[in-house]
């Protein structure tokens, strides 16, 4: 499935986990009488601190906290190195790695090599093979975000009327869905799709212009994105109709799904259309069926949710 910024939920699981790793490291240097090292980790805490208030906070930019976290990384890992002569370097890998997560490719591309040209100015003793080195680090966490950004370019270049949903085309959703059936039918293995309608995107769009209908359809693919697995496949089967494709899911589970997105799903209001709605329907392969037929039915549901 495409992917998205990370969830509230999870931001707020990180800012407060590092709080707390960062409370017991200074608590147990204040333990340990290192009372010349308590300088950067109590500046840590703070920074953490105020990332999480802004975190929780209306109407401030996620990516200021963001920020936030990211520099309190780099700095621990800075003082660990330059203060701990037997700290292997590549505990410098950690806040790299994290600039990937928290940032956008650009921003975190430029944030790593700025950090790199500050280390390399704090340790001069350093080889050209720690610079190659990081560079290289760099560039392979560079990777699934810029692969991740490409195949997002392609899918929308390949249908315009895709921009408004990080979704899958038709054409590419029925492929992963093919593939995903023969490999269900293959291993023995059990599939499921789930078929998700929203019947505001058109009255939205008459009354509010194409920008109301946009962001229902950007909130949808939002909540789904953020709360289903890395291998879930969703795809926009027409205007306003998705099909969440769930490979390795029994009917139980698809159910569980369809209740978990349901819930999630209603508590999303916008500004101009209100809650949101959403009609939702499962559709599992029968035993023995092929898969244009499976295909008719899936097909058939979704037109009959549509139509409710």
């Amino acid at each position: 499935m495409t992917t998205s910024a990370p969830p509230k939920r999870l931001m707020s699981l990180a800012y407060s986990a590092s709080l707390i790793v960062i409370c017991a490291y200074t608590a147990w240097l204040y333990a340990m009488g290192s009372y010349r090292e308590l300088l950067v980790p109590l500046f840590m805490t703070t920074l953490i601190l105020a990332s999480l208030m802004m975190h929780l906070g209306r109407g401030i930019k996620p990516y200021l906290p963001r920020c936030l976290l990211l520099g309190s990384l780099f700095l621990v890992a800075m003082h660990g190195v330059l203060t701990h002569a037997n700290l292997p370097l590549y505990w410098l890998g950690l806040p790299l790695a994290a600039a990937f997560i928290l940032l956008p490719l650009w921003g975190a591309l430029a944030t790593n090599l700025v950090a790199m040209a500050v280390i390399i100015w704090q340790l001069p003793t350093l080889n050209e093979e720690f610079a190659l080195g990081f560079a290289a680090l760099t560039l392979l966490l560079a990777l699934p975000p810029w692969e991740h950004a490409r195949r997002k370019a392609l899918l929308r270049a390949t249908d315009p009327h895709d921009n408004d949903c990080d979704a899958y085309h038709i054409d590419t959703l029925k492929e992963r869905l093919k593939n995903e059936f023969q490999r269900a039918d293959m291993l023995n293995k059990r599939l499921a799709v789930l078929v998700l309608h929203l019947p505001q995107p058109d009255m939205a769009e008459e009354q509010f212009g194409q920008r109301a209908k946009t962001a229902l359809l950007g909130a949808l693919c939002s909540e789904v994105n953020s709360r289903c697995r890395d291998h879930d496949i969703l795809g926009r089967a027409g205007s306003a109709t998705f099909w969440l494709v769930l490979p390795d899911t029994s009917e139980s589970g698809a159910l569980l799904v369809k209740e978990r997105l349901q819930r999630a799903l209603s508590r999303r209001v916008l500004v101009e259309t209100g809650q949101l709605e959403a009609r939702l329907a499962t559709c599992l392969p029968m035993r023995k069926e092929s898969f244009e037929r499976y295909l008719q039915r899936l097909e058939a549901r979704a037109e009959s949710i549509t139509h409710l």
